[in-house]
Formats: C-alpha cells, sequence, structure tokens
C-alpha cells in the first residue's frame, strides 16, 4: 500500500531547520514495517539527516557550505534570480532533495541522534512543500 501527502513549510529564514516532529505530525498512519521517503520539491533547497541534539552542528553546516560554496563568487553565470540563487542550487545538489527512513512498529526508526534537517539556502525562499510518501 502507498500512501501520499504533500506539506507546505512555513516561511523558513535561510538555514539548517529541525522538522523531524513536523514531519511526524503531518505522517498517514504508518504500517508496521516499511519505508517513508521525504521530497522537497525546490532546486535551491534540501533535507538531510543529521544531529537532532545539539543546534551548533546546524549553525556549523552552514557556515561550511558557505565556505565551499560562497555567494556573489564570480564564476556563477546564473545570476538574474540574485548573488544567493546559484548557491543554493549548488548546495541543493550537494545535500541532495530526499531521504528515506524506515518504519519499524508504526514509527520513523530514526537513530538516536537523528533528526530530518530542512535547509533552506536562499535568504527569502518563500513558502516550501514537501511530499511524503509512505511505503508499506
Amino acid at each position: 500500500m502507498i500512501q501520499q501527502v504533500e506539506i507546505i513549510l512555513p516561511n523558513f529564514r535561510r538555514g539548517y531547520h529541525l522538522i523531524t516532529s513536523l514531519i511526524e505530525g503531518n505522517l498517514p498512519s504508518l504500517p508496521k514495517q516499511g519505508v517513508v521517503h521525504i521530497f522537497v520539491k525546490h532546486t535551491s533547497a534540501g533535507i538531510t539527516l543529521n544531529e537532532n541534539a545539539d543546534p551548533s552542528v546546524r549553525v556549523d553546516f552552514e557556515g561550511f557550505l558557505n565556505k565551499m560554496i560562497p555567494d556573489g563568487d564570480p564564476v556563477y553565470i546564473h545570476t538574474l534570480e540574485g548573488g544567493d540563487d546559484m548557491p543554493a542550487h549548488l548546495k541543493s545538489s550537494v545535500i541532495g532533495q530526499s531521504v528515506t527512513i524506515p518504519v519499524t512498529n508504526h514509527r520513523l526508526n530514526l537513530g538516536t541522534w537523528q533528526g530530518v534537517y530542512f535547509c533552506e539556502f536562499r535568504d527569502f525562499g518563500g513558502k516550501r512543500r514537501i511530499v511524503i510518501t509512505v511505503y508499506s
């Protein structure tokens, strides 16, 4: 059986945002065993799994990717939408637009320190859409 829901995220500022509880609150009923696939429908945002306890990890993500892929680099040709647009596309490709999480006993089977991060790479990304698909 396959279930699917699409949610609209609130406006997030640029950065890495722990959205595990938001995802869990919008999930359809989960099977005893299966998988949940989470997909971000944007080319300038991403989603990943990482540390859910210490917020400094999210700050370090921001600092590292900004150093690796800086805004306003003169090498960028795609600049009509602002200095943060092309870097956002590159960061989105590096981080990715989807994650898959196992389901065990009707719950997401995340590790003790794992959480779902929504990664907003634009200064003003606006409302973002996520598709959640549950496979049993």
